[in-house]
């Protein structure tokens, strides 16, 4: 399967700008197109998806276990059907990954995982001979990493790509595209990050055609498409979630309801797949929106999001606050569920379900977290390690229940709460597939 990984020295180079196009581009061309997001993220794949009109999925090492991100790829790339090219974009830099672990989760890392070559992003913004110096010592900072040639970001003039071009040619690394400082395409951000395209779809659509416009008329990307050729075949077998959950639980078809609507963009495509392979029948709620539960309900998944601004708009819904504050079904809840479950968030009331109050602060807190399941759940076993990451701009009163959900650091994290589990912390079901059984299997009792 051709496959090209879209990387960069640093956050900030254009990486987006230039994966999601290139998506576009790719699809306009009537290929068939697999798109794909280094690391943990929730936002970027939003907009991939929308680009290549195909799940966008994430290969992340630390998530998932290094052994399954060639297998995920394969997976992706032929469900619903086979695609004809992956694109993988990066995260941070090119080397940056888990803290302290010598680049594992990078997207150097994952480009030696799925053996494909990358391309480059750079911004050149005050740069001359020295981006080409940049893009050589990204290579040679790892040899087993291919870097298959750059794409030049933010050229100031006509006269600056010549002398980039020159000197990307004297070292040998093919441009496979310049694009100019004043085409730069602005997509909405908010304090995570971009704003997820489920919250804007209509202003989404525009952005990825002017993306995809953009790459278009400034890369080569017939040279991409040769790059991505020159990727050996992957000889592991892809991921199947059947085999993963060792298939249905049971006979029956439990109804798992899985928030969605533009308050709970963040989900991984895997997760929804693993709940049907082990025998759940899967139905979206918006909380936005929808005055109950679907029909038959006996279990809820509400990831996470953007709650806090959706806030009056969430309390205002108050038939479906009410029902979830008495559902006597196992919830699971991650970030924006968690907030969503408890009594206020920033005074405005919520669910109720759980004795905390929530509240905006301006502090990050932003990691990897190698966890361990401190009570029995629906989601997890006592001692059950799990890895997963947190990203929020919240806090909790109290920060955790009687019953924590996980203990890292030496400190206990999240609520469980009877049937409910509930925490901040994020976590890739294809990287403990016995959560979606142990979820399923509780659902059915």
């Amino acid at each position: 399967m051709p496959r090209v990984v879209v990387a960069a020295p640093a956050s900030g180079h254009g990486k987006t700008t230039v994966a999601t196009g290139l998506l576009a581009a790719l699809r306009r061309r009537g290929l068939a197109v697999s798109p794909h997001k280094v690391g943990p993220d929730y936002i970027d794949p939003g907009y991939h998806a929308l680009a290549a009109g195909r799940p966008g999925r994430n290969l992340d090492p630390w998530l998932v276990g290094e052994e399954r991100i060639a297998p995920l790829l394969r997976h992706g790339a032929r469900t619903p059907v086979p695609a004809d090219i992956a694109v993988i974009e990066g995260v941070m830099g090119l080397h940056d990954g888990a803290v302290g672990r010598r680049g594992y989760a990078s997207t150097a890392h994952v480009a030696r995982l799925v053996d494909a070559p990358v391309l480059l992003v750079l911004d050149t913004t005050a740069q001359g001979r020295s981006a080409a110096a940049t893009a050589l010592g990204m290579a040679a900072f790892d040899p087993r990493v291919r870097l298959g040639g750059v794409i030049l970001n933010r050229v100031g003039s006509p006269r600056h790509e010549r002398l980039l071009r020159d000197a990307f040619a004297e070292v040998g690394v093919p441009v496979l595209g310049a694009l100019a400082r004043t085409a730069e395409v602005a997509a909405p951000a908010r304090h995570l990050g971009l704003v997820p395209v489920a919250e804007r779809a209509p202003e989404s659509v525009a952005v990825v055609d002017a993306l995809a416009d953009l790459v278009e008329s400034t890369v080569d990307v017939d040279a991409v498409r040769d790059l991505a050729r020159t990727a050996p075949p992957l000889t592991a077998p892809a991921w199947d979630p059947v085999t993963a959950v060792g298939g249905p639980a049971g006979t029956t078809r439990p109804v798992v309801a899985v928030a969605g609507g533009p308050a709970f963009t963040f989900a991984y495509a895997e997760t929804a797949e693993l709940l049907i392979a082990a025998g759940a029948r899967v139905v979206t709620v918006d909380p936005l929106r929808d005055p109950a539960l679907p029909a038959g309900t006996r279990a809820v998944v509400i990831g996470g999001g953007f709650p806090e601004a959706y806030a009056e708009r969430l309390a205002a819904n108050t038939a479906l606050r009410a029902e979830l504050a008495g559902f006597g079904g196992p919830v699971v809840a991650e970030c924006a569920g968690l907030l969503y479950l408890g009594r206020s968030l920033d005074g405005v009331p919520m669910c109720g379900r759980l004795d905390l109050a929530a509240r905006m602060t301006g502090t990050l807190t932003l990691g990897y977290r190698a966890a361990v399941a401190a009570a029995d759940s629906p989601l997890a076993g006592a001692g059950d390690p799990v890895r997963g990451h947190e990203f929020h701009r919240t806090v909790t009163d109290p920060r955790h229940g009687d019953r924590p959900a996980w203990r890292w650091d030496g400190a206990a994290h999240g609520f469980v709460d009877g049937l409910v589990h509930a925490s901040y912390l994020h976590t890739h079901w294809a990287g403990h597939p016995g959560a979606a059984r142990r979820l399923v299997e509780a659902a059915a009792r």
